[in-house]
C-alpha cells in the first residue's frame, strides 16, 4: 500500500514493536522575529518525501531547512509497500542497508474469489535484479530509516520538530513561511521552497491551489494487527470472502510480526460506526480463522480510507515546488503513492540542486513539472482502473467485476484482468529533455532517452563505487549524483575525443562519471552490451535520476556537450531545459 491517500489520523490500541523517539522544539537566532540566516531550501513536511529531497539536496551539495509539524516519525498505518526502483533510488541516497535489514521482500501475490483462488502473480524478478520486486516496510521504519541517514548529513540538513506552517508570502525571488512553535512564532526566509506536506498541504492551501481529478466513494477500514505467524510474505485479495461478503479484503505481512489489513465497506455502512472496536475486531477475527491464522492477536490501529485519483496541474509555482501527496493523490491500488513521491523527489533533487549552484537556469524546473505531472496522470490512469476493480464505483462497474471473478473461476485466460497492475518505472518519453538530444534511433534493444536503465549484472573488472567488494556487480551501482557515461569498447580502450569529457565537465562544476565497458572480458559483459544493442562504440549518457538521456551508435564529444548544455540550459538550443 502506498501512502496515497492514507489517512494521517486513527485510533491506536496496543503498542506498536516500534517506539519513536521525541524530539523537542527549537527557535533558531530571530531578529524581529524573523530567522537571521536566509536558506537556500526550505522543506515543508518531514515525511519520506521530504527525507528524500533534503538527503538528495545534500548529497549534492545543497543545505536545506527541513521543518516538520509532528515531533517525531509517523505513527500508525500509512505507506508499506516500497517498489524496486524506490530500493534504488534509496541506493543512491545512502539509505538502503535500513530497508533491506528491516523489510520483507516479497515477489508476488494470491487473489480469491470466496473461496476459490482465482489469480497467483508474480512480478518480474530474474538473475538480472539485485534487489526484490518489492519490500513490506511499515511508513515509521521509512522515516526512522531516513532520518537517521539524515542525521549523517546534519551538517547540511537542518531539521525542525514542532514546527508548523501558518502561512506562505510567495516572491519573486524567493518565500517568506510564518511558523509557529511551543517556543514562538517566527518567519524565515528561503530562495525555494519544496511542499512534501501531504494530501492536507497547508502550502498548497496558502497559495489557494485545488487538486483535479476523481474522489472515490468506496471506503476501506485499515486495521493493523499484531500477530506472530510464519506466513509467507505475499499480497492476499479476497473478494466476497465469507469474512466479509459482497466486498473485499487485502492482507500484507509487515516486519516484527504486524499485519495490515484493508477490507471495503458496503454502501450501506455508516463510516463512524464502522470503525469502532465492537465491529471491526469481529471481522478481523473472522478474516483470521478464514485464512488459518490461530494464533493470539491484538488490534494496534484502526483508521478509515477513501481512494482518490487527484493532481495538481503544474508542480512549479514561482519559487515553490510540489512533490508528492502535496501534488497528488493517487489510490492505494498498485503502490503508487509513496513510490511516486519518491520518485518526485529523485526527479527534483538534481535538478535544483543544479539551478542553485549556477549550472542550469531555472527552466529545468520546469522540466521536473512537466515529466513528473505526466507520471502522476500515468499513475492515476493505472490506479483508477485498480480503483475501479477493487472499490467498484457503481452498480455497473461492480457486476462487471462479479461476473470477471465468476469466469475467472473456470477460465485462465480471463485472470489476468484481475492482476493488480503493481507500480512500474515510468518512462519520461514525451520529456523536453528527451526530445532535445540527437540520438540514434536504429537501436534494437535497451533504454530509450527517457527510460531509467535497465538492470544487470557487471563483470568483475567493470568498477562498481557501491559494491561490497569495490569490483563488478550491477549496473545501477554506477550511477550517483552525477551524470554517468556509459561507453562500450572491446579492447577497454576510451577514444581520445572522449577521453577529456571528466575533467572538462567537473571544470565546469558538474558531476561526471564516465564508464568504460569491454564486452569481450567477460560473459556479464557480452549480456550487458547486448541487451543495450551496443555494438563497438556505442554510449549511453544517463542523467543523475537513472533515467537515459541519449545513446549514440558512434559517440563524439560535441554530441556529449550538445546534450548537456541543452539539458542544464547553458545554450540557446530550442527546447533545451523545458
Amino acid at each position: 500500500m502506498a501512502d496515497a491517500s492514507a489517512p494521517r489520523t486513527g485510533r491506536a490500541f496496543a503498542p506498536y514493536p516500534f517506539v519513536p523517539e521525541r524530539f523537542p522544539a527549537a527557535l533558531p537566532p530571530l531578529r524581529d522575529g524573523v530567522d537571521r540566516s536566509r536558506h537556500r531550501v526550505a522543506i515543508v513536511g518531514a515525511g519520506p518525501v521530504g527525507y528524500c529531497v533534503a538527503i538528495g539536496l545534500a548529497v549534492q551539495g545543497i543545505d536545506s531547512v527541513l521543518i516538520e509539524a509532528d515531533d517525531s516519525v509517523c505513527a500508525g498505518s500509512r505507506a508499506i509497500c516500497i517498489s524496486r526502483r524506490s530500493l534504488e533510488i534509496i541506493d543512491r541516497l545512502g539509505a538502503l542497508p535500513g530497508f533491506l535489514a528491516t523489510g520483507l521482500p516479497w515477489t508476488g501475490g494470491r487473489s480469491f474469489y470466496r473461496e476459490r483462488e482465482v489469480l497467483r502473480f508474480t512480478m518480474p524478478n530474474d538473475a538480472n535484479q539485485r534487489l526484490p520486486p518489492m519490500l513490506n516496510l511499515a511508513q515509521y521504519h521509512i522515516e526512522q530509516i531516513l532520518l537517521e541517514r539524515a542525521r549523517e548529513l546534519s551538517d547540511r540538513i537542518d531539521l525542525r520538530w514542532q514546527t508548523r506552517l501558518t502561512g506562505l508570502e510567495p516572491h519573486a525571488d524567493g518565500v517568506r513561511a510564518r511558523l509557529a512553535t511551543p517556543l514562538g512564532d517566527y518567519a524565515l526566509e528561503a530562495d525555494w521552497l519544496v511542499a512534501t506536506d501531504g494530501g492536507r498541504s497547508v502550502v498548497r492551501e496558502s497559495l489557494g491551489l485545488a487538486l483535479t481529478g476523481t474522489n472515490y466513494e468506496g471506503r476501506y477500514v485499515i486495521v493493523d494487527v499484531a500477530m506472530p505467524s510464519d506466513r509467507p510474505t505475499e499480497r492476499l485479495a479476497f473478494f466476497d470472502p465469507p469474512c466479509n461478503p459482497g466486498s473485499t479484503v487485502l492482507v500484507h505481512k509487515q516486519p516484527q510480526d504486524v499485519w495490515r489489513i484493508d477490507y471495503q465497506l458496503r454502501r450501506d455502512e455508516d463510516a463512524e460506526a464502522a470503525v469502532r472496536p465492537e465491529n471491526v475486531l469481529p471481522r478481523v477475527e473472522s478474516l483470521l480463522a478464514m485464512i488459518g491464522e490461530t494464533a493470539a492477536w491484538a488490534p494496534i490501529w484502526i483508521s478509515l480510507y477513501r481512494a482518490n485519483a487527484l493532481t495538481l496541474e503544474r508542480y512549479r509555482h514561482g519559487r515553490v515546488l510540489f512533490a508528492g501527496d502535496a501534488a497528488h493523490l493517487v489510490p492505494i491500488f498498485g503502490v503508487r503513492g509513496a513510490n511516486s513521491g519518491i520518485d518526485d523527489a529523485d526527479n527534483l533533487a538534481w535538478k535544483l540542486a543544479a539551478v542553485l549552484q549556477g549550472l542550469a537556469t531555472d527552466r529545468l524546473l520546469d522540466s521536473y513539472s512537466e515529466e513528473r505531472v505526466a507520471a502522476a496522470k500515468e499513475n492515476l490512469r493505472h490506479g483508477t482502473k485498480s480503483t475501479e476493480f477493487m472499490a467498484p464505483p457503481s452498480f455497473a462497474f461492480e457486476w462487471m467485476r462479479t461476473a470477471v471473478l465468476g469466469l475467472a473461476v473456470r477460465h485462465e485466460s480471463v485472470r489476468s484482468l484481475i492482476n493488480p497492475r503493481q507500480t512500474s518505472p515510468i518512462a519520461y518519453t514525451g520529456s523536453s529533455l528527451s526530445r532535445a538530444v540527437e540520438s540514434s534511433a536504429d537501436f534494437a534493444a535497451g533504454p530509450a532517452p527517457g527510460s531509467v536503465l535497465v538492470e544487470a549484472p557487471l563483470g568483475p573488472r567493470t568498477p562498481s563505487p557501491r559494491a561490497a567488494d569495490g569490483h563488478g556487480a550491477y549496473l545501477t551501482q554506477l550511477l550517483g549524483s552525477h551524470f554517468t557515461l556509459l561507453h562500450f569498447s572491446k579492447g577497454g580502450t576510451l577514444p581520445a575525443d572522449l577521453g577529456g569529457l571528466d575533467a572538462e565537465m567537473r571544470g565546469l562544476g558538474i558531476r561526471w562519471h564516465t564508464v568504460l565497458i569491454d564486452p569481450g572480458t567477460d560473459d556479464a559483459s557480452a549480456t550487458l552490451a547486448a541487451r543495450y544493442d551496443a555494438a563497438n562504440g556505442a554510449s549511453y549518457l544517463v542523467r543523475p535520476d537513472g533515467h537515459v538521456l541519449a545513446r549514440w551508435r558512434r559517440c563524439a564529444a560535441k554530441d556529449v556537450r550538445l546534450a548537456v548544455a541543452r539539458v542544464l540550459d547553458r545554450i540557446g538550443a530550442h527546447g533545451g531545459g523545458g
